[in-house]
This record gives structure tokens, C-alpha cells and sequence, in this order.
């Protein structure tokens, strides 16, 4: 039984795609020829609008707790460079700041002299050191350290 014209006039009726119309198959739909037969059929129940099938949430919930315990972290799951996780500049306030922060306890403790402080510290706003471990070995090597 051919109900393709009745599933046409139906889709216009309720507003939604063809696909999205179910027919329950009796003799009042076959004989259903104008649209207020087929809105008839809507009241009865003979005609129904299948839902639509949305994406679910729960595997993007899932992943979501699991970055919150600090999973997915991985070299396997990161995307970009380096440059974009941490930004350039955020890394260098934090080096400059522990850089800066290490130069001034040795000021305070007397360890190095007022000159070498000052030479170390234009050094590290410079961006000769790399990091504190790079300028405790160069303090080292260029006998900074008072007796």
C-alpha cells in the first residue's frame, strides 16, 4: 500500500521532514486525501512526529571529569606547540620572578657583593640565565660568592 502522498501531506501538516512522519497503517489513512483528513488523523493519534535523536552529553560529561582529576594530559593528547599550552610570556614572568626573588636573598644574606648584584640582576632582566640552577652555576664559575 502506497501512503507516500498521505506521509507528504502529513510532513507539511506537522511541520517537519518526511522522515521524521510515522504512519499507523489502517483504512482511514489510506482513504486521507485533503490535509484536514490528515490533521484529523494527527488528533486521533493515527499520525505521529518521531522525535528528533539528539547528541548525547555523556561521553563529553565523562572526559570533562575526567580533565578535572587531571587526566588526558599526555604527550599522546596535546595539540599546538609548546608556546600555546604555557604562553611565552607567562613562562618567562615565572622564571624571571624565581630569578629575581633567588638574587635578592643572596643581597639580604651578604653573599655577593652590591656590584655583583647589580651585574647579575641587568644579566637576568636580559635574559642571559636561563634558569636559578644557570645562574647559581655561573656565580660559581665567576668566584661571586664571598667568604
Amino acid at each position: 500500500m502506497d501512503l507516500r502522498i498521505q506521509k507528504r501531506l502529513a510532513s507539511s501538516v506537522l511541520g517537519c521532514s518526511p522522515k521524521r512522519v510515522k504512519l499507523t497503517p489502517s483504512d482511514e489513512l489510506k482513504e486521507a486525501i485533503t490535509k484536514d483528513d490528515i490533521r484529523a488523523l494527527v488528533r486521533k493519534g493515527g499520525i505521529l512526529r518521531v522525535q528528533k535523536s539528539g547528541v548525547s552529553g555523556g561521553r563529553s560529561r565523562k572526559t570533562a571529569g575526567q580533565k578535572s582529576k587531571g587526566r588526558r594530559q599526555g604527550h599522546g593528547s596535546r595539540s599546538g606547540k609548546a608556546g600555546s599550552r604555557l604562553g611565552r610570556k607567562e613562562s618567562w614572568i615565572a622564571r624571571i620572578r624565581a630569578q629575581r626573588e633567588f638574587l635578592k636573598g643572596l643581597r639580604e644574606r651578604k653573599t655577593i657583593s652590591d656590584a655583583d648584584y647589580k651585574t647579575l640582576y641587568r644579566k637576568s632582566g636580559g635574559g642571559f640565565f636561563r634558569s636559578v640552577r644557570h645562574m647559581k652555576l655561573f656565580i660559581g664559575e665567576h668566584r661571586m660568592v664571598k667568604k
